[in-house]
């Protein structure tokens, strides 16, 4: 059996060694920027999809229907990003007599939309946010739910996703710059410019429920996930279980997801994502019909293989754990690291990581798509890695996590490490005292400060001495499991000469 992955980064890492362990052979696709990525090494046989703009390589259906036939792959996994919540693209793959790694189309379709959703919310008894039902004709139509509402208010891009075409609206005056802002955004990204309103619930908390559904009626709730710090609506740090979340409340929220999950039709492995308000109270947001980029908390503390069991479910086997086998274990914190400089409003930091050391020892897992020599492009998403750890409770969990971030090195380019190592001393992580607007006040004043402090060099003396220890660096140095290829191919051999030329003896 052979699975293309439709994807690049660690999240392609991650199925290939799902695959491994399944005993399914694995095959990458790749941009001309991509060529010598540990995804494409690592996997047993790779295919050129295009240049390195991801609307000519990895958001090109044809090109990667294209690669699967070749290849002669039986499944096709989009990973997270990209095509991962297009119901054409799942359409095309199931059309071309492929397995589809995903839910079904339709499914994608109603609740890949934020409007649809929330009719289909609505019909499983699932709680709001008092909002529209349908998209906003006009600005006019803006200004009557506010006239109603009041503010503050938040507006949505009805395609939207990842924190993209998101507006929120504090004053009468933003009303309107806002609205074209979000329909533009809402038009670049998802080629839909409608948009919706609804009202801002302040100083609330982003909690969501991990499910997993499989073809033979079987649907469970894996726990909830903490994911309140972010920046420009995106996730940066998440934790499982939430500090604020009890066994009642993970029941009640658990119950309400699987409700949406039967109301939608749905099958595979899937996220709810809710608004838990600092009265308790709860509201249903959206549903991510992929797998998380967060996953990995989820699996460390139920002790489950969630990338897996989604392949599982693609080829019709049922789960392979009931609801009464999920029971939580321990805590576990998860950092996004990314190729962004926290001090100049996480502008993308591309170029060539010259030197890395990544954290290990107890606790301590990396889900990485880079290695030390990898030139960052600027044509994608800039995620580097995730650091993930485990402790038996928050406070070990903090604790740990202040040891690997202590750990964690990445030079030659800017990345988010200052800043988690910079929050992560903080009284109010330790204490989990935060909410979504978080991130935004606690980047200024004196923890701003400390942030400079913090910063790993970029540029001069310190990085002309990593880049000189990098020329002189043995290949032995490079990560084991891109030589783990015991039929070694052609394309294999000449992407591990390139990179010798890279790490010279």
């Amino acid at each position: 059996m052979k699975l293309l992955i439709a994807n690049r980064g660690e999240i392609a890492v991650r199925i290939i060694r799902a695959c491994r362990e399944m005993g399914i052979r694995t095959v990458a696709v790749y941009s001309e920027a991509d060529r010598l990525s540990p995804h494409v090494l690592m996997a047993d046989e790779a295919w050129e999809i295009g240049p390195a703009p991801a609307r000519d390589s990895y958001l090109r259906v044809d090109r990667i229907l294209s690669a699967a036939q070749r290849s002669g792959a039986e499944l096709v996994h989009p990973g997270y990003g990209f095509l991962a919540e297009n119901a054409e693209f799942a359409e095309a793959v199931q059309a071309s007599g492929l397995i589809w790694v995903g839910p079904p189309v339709d499914a994608i379709r109603r609740m890949g939309s934020k409007t649809e959703s929330r009719h289909i919310a609505v019909a499983a008894g699932a709680p709001l946010v008092p909002g529209m039902m349908d998209p906003l004709e006009d600005l006019g139509e803006l200004k009557a739910f506010v006239a109603e509402h009041g503010l503050p208010v938040l507006l949505k891009a009805v395609a939207g996703g990842g924190g993209k075409g998101m507006r929120a609206v504090h004053e009468a005056s933003e009303l309107a710059p806002a609205f074209d802002r979000a329909r533009s955004e809402g038009k670049a990204y998802f080629g839909d410019e409608r948009v919706y309103v609804e009202r801002l619930v302040s100083e609330a908390r982003h909690i969501e429920i991990q499910v997993a559904a499989d073809t033979h009626g079987n649907a469970v709730f894996v726990g909830e996930r903490e994911c309140s710090i972010q920046r420009r609506h995106q996730k940066v740090i998440e934790e499982c279980p939430s500090p604020v979340v009890g066994e009642d409340l993970r029941r009640r929220m658990g119950e309400t997801a699987l409700s949406i999950v039967r109301e939608s039709g749905y099958t595979s492995v899937g996220t709810i994502e809710f608004l838990l308000a600092p009265d308790g109270r709860y509201y249903f947001l959206e549903m991510n019909t992929r797998l998380q980029v967060e996953h990995p908390v989820s699996e460390e503390v139920y002790g489950v293989d969630l990338a897996r069991e989604q392949i599982r479910i693609a080829l019709g086997q049922e789960l392979s754990f009931a609801q009464e086998d999920l029971k939580p274990r321990g805590h576990a914190i998860e950092c996004r690291v990314y190729a962004e400089d926290p001090l100049r409003n996480f502008a993308p930091s591309p170029g060539l990581i010259s030197h890395l050391r990544a954290p290990s020892g107890p606790g301590v897992r990396i889900d990485s798509g880079v290695f030390e020599g990898t030139e960052v492009p600027l044509d994608y998403d800039p995620m580097l890695s995730k650091l993930i750890v485990w402790g038996k409770d928050r406070a070990e969990a903090v604790s740990r996590l202040r040891r690997a971030l202590g750990e964690y090195q990445i030079r030659g380019i800017r990345t988010t490490l200052p800043l988690f190592r910079t929050l992560a001393e903080t009284e109010a992580f330790e204490e989990a005292a935060f909410h979504t607007a978080f991130l935004d006040g606690f980047l200024a004043g004196e923890n701003l400060e400390k942030l400079q402090g913090a910063q790993d060099p970029e540029a001069g003396e310190a990085a002309l001495i990593a880049a000189a220890c990098l020329a002189m660096m043995d290949s032995s140095r490079l990560p084991g499991d891109l030589f783990a290829h015991g039929d070694e191919s052609e394309w294999h051999a000449e992407g591990l000469r390139q990179l010798h030329g890279r790490f010279p003896r």
